[in-house]
């Protein structure tokens, strides 16, 4: 199965020369790479969170594989869905699904579900493939959408991808994707944000949780980047930082109704 692209004209240009351009604008070739275990981007229109995305993209060294985590807006599908096999298209490439680890996460994640209804519509991993078709051509992918998880799954589930990421012997980045307040005056949104940054630089994933539930944060994102969190962990990380942090409002000049965008990467 090729999944076809879902939001090419929307969230960004469908044109393939023109996607290019809008691309080029937001990523830096020359900028120092590090090596990662995880990173978290944004998902917005490329216009207003490009640049996050963009820097984020632009600091590491690309791996065989990007597994992809992102919160399912559609509610189609089940409720940790993982396309295992196939392909996915954009107007600047076509990236195959890694069969292989993705067939490590099923059996080691008995709670995700072999599914690709989920992906049919859904923007959240599609908004990444831009900026990793602009650096990679070859590079591969395996998209799980999550709708709902208690953060006893989400540890479990970092745990399994761990396990599955240990089981292959080439280099994998686990991709967060998220946006983190919404419709918020710029000053509330970067507020309660701050609370949710500062537990992914501490890679507190049982923190992130809760935190973001308690201080009622509308990080979309929150599920994929606590089993980021964990499963880095895991992996051996003992670090992160904050790329860049931006809201709607540095581009639309509105700034009593953002979306912030965050952009770490997890070492």
């Amino acid at each position: 199965m090729r999944r076809a692209p879902a939001v090419a004209g929307q969230f960004y240009h469908a044109a393939r020369e023109r996607l290019i351009s809008q691309v080029d604008e937001y990523v830096d070739r020359n900028a120092p790479r590090e090596d990662c275990l995880g990173i978290v981007s944004p998902h917005a229109g490329l216009l207003y969170s490009g640049a996050v995305a963009g820097a984020v993209y632009s600091s590491i060294k690309f791996p065989k594989t990007f597994l992809l985590l992102g919160p399912n807006h559609t509610r189609l599908g089940s409720r940790l869905s993982l396309m295992e096999s196939g392909e996915w298209e954009i107007p600047t490439g076509v990236f195959s699904i890694d069969t292989r680890l993705a067939g490590k996460i099923m059996q080691n994640c008995p709670a995700v579900s072999r599914d690709s209804q989920a992906h049919l519509f859904e923007h959240s991993l599609e908004v990444q493939l831009p900026f990793i078709a602009c650096f990679s051509g070859d590079v591969r992918i395996v998209p799980l959408a999550m709708q709902s998880a208690t953060v006893e799954e989400c540890l479990e589930l970092g745990e399994g991808i761990a396990a599955a990421v240990k089981a292959v012997d080439y280099p994998v980045v686990i991709v967060a994707s998220s946006d983190m307040s919404h419709y918020l005056p710029d000053k509330v949104a970067r507020a309660k944000d701050r609370y949710a940054i500062d537990r992914m630089l501490a890679l507190d994933p049982k923190g992130l949780y809760e935190t973001v539930r308690r201080e009622q944060i509308t990080m979309c994102g929150y599920l994929p980047a606590t089993v980021m969190l964990a499963a880095a962990k895991l992996l051996g990380a003992g670090s992160a930082r904050l790329v860049r942090y931006a809201t709607s409002g540095d581009v639309s000049g509105d700034y009593e109704s953002v979306v912030g965008y965050a952009g770490i990467v997890v070492r």
